[in-house]
Formats: structure tokens, sequence, C-alpha cells
């Protein structure tokens, strides 16, 4: 790890129990607070999330804010009883040509939320806490210096503490180390609960589908530097696991992302066009399946080209 990462890990690392609410809420003063929960489909777990937060991080949070990823279930009506601004995703900005996945989802977020900082945590936690979204908060309150914090967290998967996160440990983490090894700090680059400043969420692109954490954390360090981070250590965090199948999905999404800002900073050279089909095998009675899916992914431009001149980060 590189000398001034080492550095940066000591400085800017810290823990959910360092930031305690009573001492957030003094710091918070004027600073306005918005959490943002992209949900497809999430009607288990939805509306427990949401009501710890409005009942637990009331002198902290000043909106909750569900949007709903195109669900089958009736997710946007448990979070709307639990309390949250429920928005669908398609109705946002629809003068746009909608497109798919958790991307767009907190991108769009942007444009229905009023905080100065907005927090975002996925809707499918087991077991929530309100310290994953109290301990991303302490940084950015205390602190004008830090734009962006990301969480990290044990990953408990079948009976093992920290068996999770194997897209991280066997796609993103050997990527970032390759190409961006200044990030080669944070323990979850892919986790799905961080929050940061509008003033720099609005002056950067995201990216659609699997691809929108590692591309915040590539255009905000482009956009902001290394110190401009904090990593708060939440703990542990469950929820349900994903087939090995629908892995392989996700980490070509990565991949697609990874590929898209290695060609933007000048890093990579176009050789081919890549093919957005990802072909997997599927064990059937008569033998194996070729299952084909789509794993482009696109990107939204940064919210302020929308919706007026940059604010200073």
């Amino acid at each position: 790890m590189l000398p001034e990462v080492q550095s940066w890990f000591r400085r800017r690392t810290s823990s959910a129990a360092d930031w305690p609410v009573p001492e957030l809420a003094e710091a918070k003063g004027r600073t306005s607070v918005s959490v943002v929960l992209p949900a497809r489909d999430e009607r288990d777990t939805v509306g427990h999330i949401v009501g710890v937060i409005l009942r637990e991080l009331a002198d902290v949070v000043d909106e909750v804010v569900v949007i709903d990823s195109c669900s089958t279930d009736d997710t946007a009506a448990v979070a709307a009883r639990a309390g949250a601004d429920v928005h669908a995703q398609d109705a946002i900005l629809p003068e746009l040509s909608p497109l798919d996945g958790k991307g767009e989802a907190l991108w769009k977020s942007l444009a229905v939320t009023s905080g100065d900082i907005v927090a975002f945590v996925d809707a499918d936690i087991r077991g929530f806490r309100s310290t994953l979204v109290s301990g991303l908060l302490g940084p950015l309150l205390t602190d004008d210096s830090v734009a962006y914090a990301k969480g990290c967290y044990d990953r408990p998967l079948d009976g093992a503490a920290n068996g999770g996160g194997r897209v991280t440990e066997l796609v993103a983490r050997p990527i970032i180390n390759l190409h961006w090894p200044e990030l080669a700090g944070f323990v979850q680059p892919l986790a799905g609960e961080y929050a940061g400043r509008r003033t720099a969420l609005e002056r950067v692109p995201f990216l659609t589908r699997y691809g929108v954490e590692l591309g915040l954390l590539v255009d905000l360090l482009d956009l902001a530097g290394l110190d401009a981070f904090a990593q708060v250590d939440l703990g542990s965090r469950e929820h349900a696991p994903q087939t090995t199948e629908a892995l392989g999905g996700m980490a070509a999404q990565i991949m697609m992302a990874a590929y898209s800002r290695l060609l933007r900073q000048g890093k990579l050279g176009r050789c081919h066009d890549l093919s957005c089909c990802l072909d997997q095998f599927r064990r059937e009675p008569s033998g194996h399946r070729i299952v084909s899916s789509d794993v482009s992914i696109a990107e939204r431009p940064p919210m302020v080209t929308l919706a007026g001149a940059a604010r200073p980060v």
C-alpha cells in the first residue's frame, strides 16, 4: 500500500461508536441531512429500516426518501406507511428516457431531496441498526474538509463472520489495486452505505446498475482528492445473499465501470468494443442451458448540468 494511503487510512478511518447521536445533533447546526434508500422488491426490510431511522435519528436526519425502482411488490406502500417520502424512480425527471438499476435511483434521488448531506443506505439490510447511518454522518458533520464518507463492515455468510463480499475480493479490489492504488485503503469499496456533500455528489456523473459505487470512488477522487474521503467501521452488515450466477453479472458490470474510467483517464487505449452480453451456464436435466444477460451500463451526467451552476466543494 502506498505510504500516503497508509497515512490516510490511519487518519481518516473511524468507528460508528466514535459518533454518538447527541454529539452529532449538536454539531449539525443548520446543516440538513437526507437519507436515501433505493429499493426494488424489498417489502420485508424497507419498513423496518425507515422506522428505525425516523425514531432513533430524528435529531440528525431531516428526511428519509425511498426511491422505488419499479418494484413488483408493495415496497412503496410499506415504505410510505413507515413514514418515508416515496418516489417512483421513473417518475423523477420524466422528460428523460428511463434507465435501469441502482445508480439511476441514486442519481435521481438528488433531484427530489434537499439535504446538504445525502446518505445512501441499501434497503435489504437485515437487523438494521441506526449506527449504519449515524456513523456515516459523523465525519461529514464534524469536519468541513470531508466530502464523502464510505462505510465498511464485516459481511457474514453461511456462518462465517466475514464470508460475504465475494465480488469485492475477486473483482473490485484487484482492479482498484492495479489501476487506482490511491483507493486501496477502502475496506469495502462496493459498500452500499455511504454519504456525501451535495456539492460534491452533484458534480460527478453516476453510472447505472452495479457500477455506481466504483464510479463514484474514482470520480470523487478526481474531483476532491483522497483526503476529502473518510471511512467508518460500521461493525457488521447482513443481507440476503446472491447466487453465484447473479454475482457474475454484478462483476461484469463493475468491470465495465472500471473500463469506462480507465478510458476516460487515458490509462487504457480503446482496442475493441466490449461485448455487453454475459453468457453463463445453468445445469438442467437435459444438460447445460446457456443463460445470456445484458451487463451493459449507462451513465448520467453530473446533476448540476441539469439543475444549474456548480457550487464549490
